[in-house]
Order: C-alpha cells, then sequence, then structure tokens
C-alpha cells in the first residue's frame, strides 16, 4: 500500500469568466472569520470620501464614529488548507513587490 504524501504541484488553470465575475469589482475593506473549519473571507467597499471624512476629525481630535456602513461586494468561502495556500499566494508576491521597491546598487 503506498502512502499519500501531502505535495504542492504547479498547474496552469484557466478561469473562465462567468455572468457574475465579468467585471472587476472594487475592496478596499477585508475581514477574515472562520466557524467549523472554512474561512469565510468578506470583501467590501467603503466610500473614500468618508474615509477620509473620518480622519479629519479625529486628527481634530473628535471622537470617531462607533459603526461604518459599507457595502459588501462578495463573500468568499474556502477551507483552510485553501487559506493556507492563498496566504502563502500573497506573501511571495508581497516579497516580489518588496525586492522591486529596493533600489539596486550603483555600481
Amino acid at each position: 500500500m503506498s502512502e499519500s504524501k501531502d505535495a504542492t504541484i504547479a498547474l496552469n488553470v484557466r478561469l473562465k469568466l462567468s455572468e457574475s465575475s465579468a467585471h472587476p469589482r472594487a475592496a478596499n475593506y477585508t475581514n477574515v472569520g472562520v466557524a467549523q473549519g472554512m474561512a469565510y473571507l468578506d470583501f467590501g467597499f467603503i466610500e473614500p470620501a468618508l474615509l477620509a471624512a473620518i480622519a479629519e476629525t479625529a486628527k481634530d481630535g473628535q471622537a470617531a464614529p462607533k459603526g461604518l456602513d459599507g457595502h459588501l461586494v462578495t463573500r468568499v468561502a474556502m477551507d483552510v488548507s485553501a487559506l493556507a495556500r492563498l496566504q502563502q499566494q500573497i506573501q511571495q508576491i508581497l516579497v516580489g513587490l518588496q525586492a522591486a521597491q529596493k533600489p539596486k546598487p550603483k555600481i
């Protein structure tokens, strides 16, 4: 009997657009929750003018509001292992972006 090992393999995946995914959505807010082994990623949008107004009131020493209304753009549910793979992909992208921003030494 052969033992199964967890291995990551690279595959070329092409995702086809569906009616609901044909147009990109803007999100400037995220929240991740976990329940019963599933991760729920909420992507939302808060009006930038509202965020700027709150920052201005806080800068003036006024109390920030206790709550804020935004729009839920989409919710994605995935198992925790898929969340871990997503984290690895995001980390690789961030490392690449940091490397690209570093000034190259002059020779």
